[in-house]
C-alpha cells in the first residue's frame, strides 16, 4: 500500500497505514482555531467524547470481534459524530493492551478522519529530545490534532510539541482529580501554582496552539482563569460522572470564541452494556448537545 502524507488520506472507513511526513511542516489538513470555532457554531456543540475504551466494560457481544476495541470505538463514533466536535482517546487504555492496543488506537484516529478535533490524552512531558519523539509519535505517525502535556519539567519539555505547525498542546493546569490540590493550589505571594503555570506557558505558545486543562469540579476558578487566559481554549473534564456543573462552567468560562471543549466519557460511551449501546450513546450525546445549544444561546454565542 502506498503511504500518503497528510490527514486528507484518511476518510471515514479508510483505515490506512501510519502516515509518513518528512518535515515538521505537516502536509495535511489540520484543525486550526478558526475551523474549530466553525465546528462549534455549525453543530451548536462544544462536546468532546472521551474514548477510554476498556475491554472489561464494553458489551460482551463485541468481544468476539477481530478487534473489539476498534469495533466499539467505531460504533460510538458513528453514533455521536453529529453531536460532538472532538474525540479524546485516553492513550493509557490502549497502551495497556500492547501492540494490539496501539493498532486499535491508530485505526480509531484514522476512522475519525479530519471532520473532528482529535486529542491524544497522553499527558506526556519530558526532556527536549524525548518530548520531540513523543510529538513525532502522536502528530506525525498518528496525525492527532493535539496532545495533553504535563508541565512539571518546564519549557524544554513543552516547546518541542509547539514546533509542529497546526498542532496543539493542551497543558494540564487545574485538573479535576482529588489530588489536584496537592500542588496545583499551592499559594506563592498573590497567585496559586496553576495560575503561574498558565501565565508562563502563554509565553511559550499562544491561543492558536495552546489550550489548558481545567476541571469542571472547579467552576468558581474559571472566572480567575479567564483573566489570565482570555483567548485560550480550555479542555474541561469532570462533567457527568465526576459531577461537574456544565451550566456553571459555561457561564464562567465561555469567551467570544466559545473557548471551551467539555469532555464527557463514561456517561456517553458506557450508557448501556447491551446490544443497544451505540443507540444509548447517541441519545446521551444528543441530550448534552441540546443542553449546550441552549447555553450557547443563553450566553449570546449563537
Amino acid at each position: 500500500m502506498q503511504r500518503r502524507a497528510g490527514r486528507e488520506c484518511f476518510g471515514v472507513g479508510d483505515v490506512a497505514a501510519p502516515i509518513i511526513v518528512t518535515t515538521i511542516h505537516l502536509l495535511c489538513t489540520y484543525m486550526n482555531k478558526a475551523a474549530l470555532i466553525k465546528q462549534i457554531r455549525d453543530k451548536k456543540s462544544y462536546l468532546c467524547v472521551g474514548l477510554d475504551t476498556d475491554l472489561d466494560k464494553i458489551p460482551a457481544h463485541l468481544l468476539d470481534s477481530e478487534d473489539p476495541i476498534f469495533e466499539f470505538n467505531k460504533q460510538i463514533i458513528d453514533a455521536t459524530r453529529d453531536y460532538c466536535v472532538a474525540y479524546k482517546p485516553n492513550v493509557a487504555f490502549y497502551e495497556a493492551y500492547g501492540a494490539k492496543g496501539w493498532m486499535s488506537l491508530e485505526k480509531t484516529v484514522a476512522y475519525i478522519g479530519k471532520t473532528h478535533f482529535t486529542i491524544a490524552d497522553a499527558k506526556r512531558g519530558d526532556i527536549g529530545n524525548t518530548s520531540s519523539r513523543y510529538a513525532e509519535a502522536f502528530f506525525k505517525n498518528m496525525s492527532f490534532d493535539s496532545i495533553t502535556v504535563a508541565p512539571y519539567m518546564g519549557e524544554d519539555s513543552v516547546t518541542p510539541f509547539l514546533q509542529f505547525e497546526g498542532k496543539w498542546v493542551i497543558l494540564l493546569a487545574l485538573t479535576s482529580n482529588k489530588g489536584s490540590s496537592d500542588f496545583q493550589l499551592m499559594q506563592e505571594n498573590d497567585e496559586q501554582l496553576f495560575e503561574r503555570v498558565i501565565k508562563k506557558a502563554n509565553t511559550w505558545g499562544n491561543p492558536e496552539n495552546l489550550m489548558f486543562v481545567v476541571g469542571a469540579t472547579h467552576p468558581d476558578y474559571f472566572t480567575r482563569i479567564r483573566k489570565i487566559a482570555p483567548d485560550n481554549f480550555l479542555l474541561v473534564p469532570g462533567v457527568g460522572a465526576q459531577g461537574g456543573d456544565l451550566a456553571a462552567v459555561t457561564r464562567n468560562g465561555i469567551n467570544k470564541d466559545c473557548g471551551l471543549l467539555i469532555n464527557s466519557t463514561r456517561d456517553i460511551i458506557y450508557a448501556s452494556k447491551g446490544t443497544d449501546f451505540a443507540d444509548a450513546a447517541s441519545k446521551k450525546a444528543q441530550a448534552v448537545q441540546k443542553e449546550m445549544e441552549n447555553l450557547l444561546l443563553e450566553n449570546k454565542f449563537l
